[in-house]
């Protein structure tokens, strides 16, 4: 069996252009049962919602963000990474399907337009094609991954396809109908699988399979199998928020190559940021102003305030380019990241000038910074940490690096230095340190570690490093930063290699030991707002090393909500003193990590929930989550 691709031919997709499909006749597919009225009209609902979902879409610009893992098989651990991929884009749907990729600095120019969808990658490209033995006639084309954003763009009516009620079925709180989908003639491109029908409104909200080739769906040489989810992110709303791919064979060769990748989408409203003032005048009659702030500023304070100057505007720009997450009053920047920084700070005695706050940056690659005073952490770190030692690791590292003074240069103080598109946001912004810098910040984050409430879980904190630099050697996208440091030295060691040094040695086979965690493990962007939010999801212990998947793609697995409901159900936000990453409870028999498949078989991923069965036609209770740890802050 030969693995699916995308043809280069795959969708110029100009979202009113016809694709072109083949003209060539084969047999029509057979319909097992004729729909009743009630059916019918719900999937001729359906038809018309998939037009507003394009026209809506038209009007977005959303971040689209593909992280491809290729996999070989494994005795022990089922699958295991052996190589990577990587691009994220700005993508433009009212002129067409095209994209502006954000460039990394170093990788080449990015023009802003045309079909550069992994611009810049294309050696990678070819170099997964010729792992998969695939025919040299056809050109790997990601573009694909966004093609699986639509079912058929054109031509998704019951003119050109046949479709069969399986069943209805809850996908979290929405009630769905299923059916099955074949096209009546086969053709190039065309939709073959399933969909899920919410019965409100006809909005297809799930879709999965692949797309057929020119004679029939079995032609397996061009397409991928996929998973892809939509989201009610508005009222009457549904856009697509991810994608899930996955093609693989079993068997005793271990040569064989599959791969697994997730799209993720997000930034469908950005807007400019706006910042409140910290310093709110309240005007006394005859009262005489003796604050700090009607006093002149030193040298030293006014330095400090240029710097901070540059912050905010790196901030702000940041955030309006949707690559770090908005401020949530309450959220989990604030209780949980800000926390440990108390929690290092105290105990070292370092007497900050001002405040230092923690900031989310929204990519999957493993990668952290400082700007000013503020400490960024990308979500995908953030998510593979596996406990509230390892992340205070990382946290240590940055806060040595604003204590030593390492700050972003102040040009960015002048606000039209970041007057530029957003795409080229990794070539105009020079966040990252030197390396020079990032040894020095090392050793002296170890030694606020050491003095710290953490200094007694120094070991499991190294698991963490140990795994990644063990990870890093094939993940090697995962861990090539574009806004901020990775935290490998050029050689491939952990900058805190002393850590990693004391930790014990990885174990496959002992269940309790955690090194790192899936990818997505701890929070969810909101793909309207950018805002960063916990999983609201229960926790499982792996019953076997294949649970374990450090740092490795998963399912996903979405439980979908109605956008007012959402609203109302919106999970509370730990505790300013709660632990951002407790240890999984054991569990008896049946358990398995938070993304391990349950005894229905159905795959759990991000903010996952089983379907109840069918028959019920009620949705399902909210899970019960454990609440995290207590983090004592020192006095």
């Amino acid at each position: 069996m030969m693995f699916r691709k995308i043809p280069l031919t795959l969708l110029m997709l100009t979202l009113g252009v016809s694709c072109g499909y083949a003209k060539k006749k084969v047999p029509q597919y057979e319909q097992s049962h004729a729909l009743t009225p009630e059916q019918a009209a719900l999937v001729q609902k359906s038809i018309g919602q998939e037009k507003v979902l394009i026209k809506a879409i038209q009007q977005r610009t959303p971040l689209v963000e593909t992280y491809i893992q290729d996999t070989r098989p494994d005795a022990k651990l089922y699958t295991v990474p052996v190589s990577d991929q990587y691009t994220l884009s700005r993508v433009d749907f009212g002129k067409g399907f095209f994209d502006k990729t954000y460039e990394p600095k170093g990788k080449g120019g990015s023009s802003g337009g045309g079909m550069h969808w992994f611009k810049g990658s294309f050696a990678a490209i070819s170099g997964l094609t010729k792992a998969l033995g695939l025919d040299k006639r056809f050109t790997y084309n990601p573009t694909g991954f966004m093609q699986m954003m639509f079912l058929d763009p054109t031509g998704f009516d019951q003119q050109h396809y046949v479709f069969s009620y399986v069943r209805r079925e809850f996908l979290g709180s929405v009630r769905t109908w299923v059916f099955d989908v074949h096209p009546k003639v086969a053709g190039m491109g065309r939709f073959y699988g399933r969909v899920w029908i919410e019965d409100q409104d006809g909005n297809v909200v799930r879709f999965n399979g692949t797309y057929t080739g020119a004679k029939s769906e079995d032609d397996s040489r061009y397409y991928f199998h996929f998973d892809s989810w939509r989201m009610n992110v508005q009222p009457g709303i549904w856009l697509p928020v991810a994608i899930y791919v996955e093609e693989s064979t079993r068997g005793d060769n271990n040569k064989q190559v599959g791969l697994k990748a997730q799209t993720h989408f997000w930034g469908y409203s950005l807007k400019l940021p706006s910042r409140d003032s910290e310093n709110i005048s309240v005007k006394v009659e005859d009262a005489e102003d003796k604050s700090d702030d009607s006093q002149d500023l030193s040298p030293l304070q006014a330095s400090r305030a240029w710097v901070t100057q540059a912050e905010n505007n790196v901030i702000d720009r940041l955030v309006q380019a949707g690559l770090v997450a908005p401020l949530t009053p309450g959220g989990y920047e604030t209780t949980v990241l800000d926390q440990i920084v108390v929690n290092l700070a105290v105990p070292n005695n370092l007497a900050l000038s001002d405040p230092v706050h923690c900031r989310v940056m929204l990519t999957t690659t493993v990668e952290a910074t400082t700007v000013g005073n503020t400490i960024l952490i990308s979500k995908g770190l953030i998510d593979a940490l596996p406990n509230e030692e390892s992340i205070a690791s990382v946290v240590a590292l940055e806060l040595a690096h604003i204590a030593m003074g390492h700050h972003i240069d102040t040009r960015y103080a002048f606000n039209d230095r970041l007057m530029f598109p957003d795409e080229s946001t990794f070539k105009r912004i020079a966040m990252n340190h030197s390396d020079s810098d990032d040894g020095a910040a090392a050793k002296q984050g170890q030694t606020y570690l050491q003095a710290s409430m953490y200094k007694d879980k120094l070991n499991s904190a190294g698991l963490f490093w140990a795994a990644l630099a063990d990870r890093g050697k094939v993940l090697k996208a995962l861990n090539s930063p574009r806004l901020g440091d990775s935290l490998l030295k050029p050689d491939g060691t952990p900058w805190m290699a002393e850590l990693a040094h004391g930790a014990p040695k990885i174990n496959w086979d002992d269940l309790t030991q955690t090194a790192a965690l899936p990818l997505g493990s701890w929070l969810k962007t909101d793909p309207w707002d950018d805002k960063v939010r916990m999983l609201n999801a229960k926790r499982y212990a792996p019953l076997n090393p294949r649970d374990k998947m450090p740092l490795e793609v998963t399912p996903v697995y979405f439980r979908l909500q109605r956008y007012d409901e959402a609203q109302l159900n919106s999970p509370a936000v730990p505790g300013a003193k709660g632990a951002p990453h407790a240890a999984p409870a054991q569990q008896p028999a049946g358990g398995g990590d938070s993304n391990a498949a349950p005894t229905d078989g159905q795959p759990i991923g991000n903010d996952q929930q089983p379907n109840p069965p069918a028959a019920n036609d009620q949705p399902p209770t909210q899970a019960n989550v454990p609440p995290p740890t207590t983090t004592n802050t020192p006095q």
